[in-house]
């Protein structure tokens, strides 16, 4: 394998993607973004309709239980799109905290479309990952991180509007284009796996360090400042197939794994597999690491297409 990998973001064809894999969990009444603000990782009251946030919502030891991206398209109303197979579990688990306060909580993946859209396909007033807009058929927008240089957005459809028009984009290519963006989302193998901050997550806007409490967020403000980060998310260009939930190894020690992979997809044209890992720093030195087992697939660490804050 050469030592690193370059892509030109012409190479990746512009287009869009019905992103069926993917739900939308819906919480509706006064006390909407305020429930939510005291749940997830990211500030939602001050949230307008012309930004979107990366949020993490954790067990009160930290972990992950999911991750999503979140829209306020109006005062009383939050969206939240997600891996379809963790709406329902989030939502039953959700549900408990809501007490007293004026919100409903529903799985919205029927009312709405959850769509992927990649090169020109993506509105040019998105220029920043985290900006949205809401477009003049009402679906709400969100740019994410670019993956190999290519601009992605991710799109919410009303059920009943017209669909998406555009170039169809190949499925192929956006699993691998996720991956390349070196930010992961969880899913059923890695719950309750990680950290934040294992996944970078404070580095791409998914963690407020300002906004106040909401679970495990002593554990993650603990980590972050108090230097107890000793795992971080890496991107790996690999030999051969790997899948998410794996283990990472490294030849000083065997026997006991080094990380887990977090996500993981192969480039529709080349083959070469790419996993984003969560991986003891300690691990990053250079070296070959082996995923599944200490004599599994090879990989090597790729550069990662942003920079770790130190500075929060």
């Amino acid at each position: 394998m050469n030592d690193t990998m370059t892509f030109d973001p012409s190479d990746v064809p512009c287009g869009v993607l019905a992103l069926d894999d993917w739900g939308v969990l819906r919480a509706a009444g006064p006390d909407a973004a305020a429930f939510l603000h005291g749940q997830l990782t990211h500030d939602v009251l001050h949230l307008t309709p012309q930004a979107a946030r990366l949020v993490a919502w954790c067990t009160p030891k930290g972990r992950m239980l999911m991750s999503a991206v979140l829209w306020r398209p109006a005062d009383d109303e939050c969206l939240l799109a997600l891996p379809r197979s963790r709406v329902a579990p989030v939502l039953k688990r959700l549900a408990m905290f809501v007490l007293r306060a004026k919100v409903t909580l529903q799985d919205a993946s029927d009312a709405w479309r959850v769509w992927g859209a990649a090169g020109a396909a993506v509105p040019p007033g998105l220029t920043q990952p985290w900006t949205a807009r809401r477009d003049d058929e009402g679906r709400l927008w969100a740019r994410l991180p670019d993956g190999a240089g290519c601009a992605r957005a991710l799109t919410l459809q009303p059920a009943d509007g017209r669909p998406l028009q555009g170039p169809a984009l190949p499925a192929a290519w956006w699993p691998w284009l996720q991956v390349m963006s070196a930010v992961p989302f969880v899913t059923e193998p890695v719950v309750e796996a990680f950290v934040p901050q294992m996944l970078n997550y404070e580095s791409v806007g998914g963690v407020h360090f300002q906004k106040g409490c909401y679970p495990g967020q002593e554990v993650v403000a603990r980590a972050q400042f108090r230097g107890a980060i000793k795992r971080r998310g890496a991107l790996l260009r690999a030999e051969g197939p790997v899948a998410a939930g794996q283990e990472v190894f490294h030849p000083a020690d065997p026997d006991q794994p080094a990380g887990l992979v977090a996500d993981a997809a192969p480039h529709p044209q080349r083959g070469t597999w790419y996993a984003v890992v969560s991986v003891q720093t300690s691990a990053l030195d250079g070296q070959p690491l082996r995923i599944g087992a200490p004599d599994g697939v090879v990989a090597r660490v790729e550069p990662l297409p942003y920079p770790l804050r130190d500075d929060l």
